[in-house]
């Protein structure tokens, strides 16, 4: 058995899809800095969750996300369903400078809507791959469906 190259090495390439979730987490944060006073400030449903929990959930989702991506690239996944994994990174960076950096709260709901197909595309491909990688995005997906029905509620109330 030959070893990967280097450049290959799974390990390494674990590394990469953290980054860029991290990356995607930190052009949100970006714009979140003030969120949790300015979520406090919005009329939100009586179901909407504090402010706090939203860094713990995101943690674990983000983790979910790059793992997800990471076994799908171990089990062979194509360069369009990887770019279709980098686009759904692209929109899940949007939606916060959207919402918290420009109050456009419609226009973040039609941004999450596109999330969330990206995201159901994204399990769709990926499960041929690996059903294990399909399945860490469920959360990721249940949780977009709860912010856009909490975006769309924050944009009627306000």
């Amino acid at each position: 058995m030959t070893a990967l190259p280097l450049r290959h090495h799974p390990v390494r390439v674990l590394f990469v899809f953290l980054a860029a979730v991290v990356v995607t987490a930190a052009v949100g944060s970006l714009f979140s800095l003030s969120a949790g006073a300015e979520y406090l400030a919005l009329r939100r449903p009586d179901w909407a969750p504090p402010a706090w929990l939203f860094g713990p959930v995101w943690t674990v989702l983000y983790g979910l996300i790059a793992v997800s991506g990471w076994l799908a690239w171990r089990r062979g996944a194509t360069r369009p369903e990887l770019a279709l994994f980098g686009v759904q990174l692209v929109l899940n960076a949007l939606w916060t400078p959207l919402f918290f950096g420009l109050g456009w709260y419609e226009a973040a709901f039609a941004e999450i809507v596109l999330l969330w197909l990206t995201i159901v595309a994204l399990i769709a491909v990926f499960s041929w791959r690996s059903r294990v990688s399909a399945m860490l995005l469920v959360p990721y997906l249940a949780w977009v469906s709860f912010a856009g029905a909490l975006n769309i509620s924050i944009a009627t109330l306000n």
